[in-house]
């Protein structure tokens, strides 16, 4: 029986695919010291900078709207979906996106929320009109 998302399943999840996110920075990284001739990437470059941000952004709402759980939320038991336990569209997708690191800074209230939600969602859930549901695995 699906139930809302935990804050602890939640962050296991969030670091769990920060790893990832990582691993595909690097792989991200090699055409741009490619193009430079092996030499080291300037962190700072515009380019540099939207690709890496595109990555991100690619991983996450392309799970999300795809699949419903990146591949951190699929090992926790986590989907993102709707109301009616549809997928999130895209737009949807964008603006969790978007809302989600404004969540974590004033100390990561945003995420806290939910311990005082009645629904218990993060600001980013609300403003993406969507919600994190943690579905349990059958006990055989």
């Amino acid at each position: 029986m699906k139930q809302p998302s935990g804050l602890l399943r939640r962050f296991g999840a969030i670091l769990y695919d920060a790893l990832l996110v990582i691993a595909l920075w690097f792989l991200a990284t090699i055409p741009f010291i490619a193009i430079r001739g092996g030499e080291a990437v300037e962190p700072e470059a515009p380019a540099y900078q939207v690709m890496l941000l595109a990555v991100v952004y690619a991983f996450l709402v392309g799970f999300w709207c795809r699949r419903g759980s990146t591949l951190g939320m699929l090992a926790w038991g986590l989907r993102v979906e709707n109301e009616d336990g549809s997928l999130p569209s895209i737009a949807q997708g964008s603006i969790r996106f978007c809302v989600a690191p404004i969540s974590l800074l004033p100390l990561g209230l945003g995420y806290f929320w939910q311990l005082w939600d009645d629904q218990r969602q993060s600001w980013h859930d609300k403003f993406s009109k969507t919600r994190l549901m943690y579905y349990p695995k059958e006990k055989q």
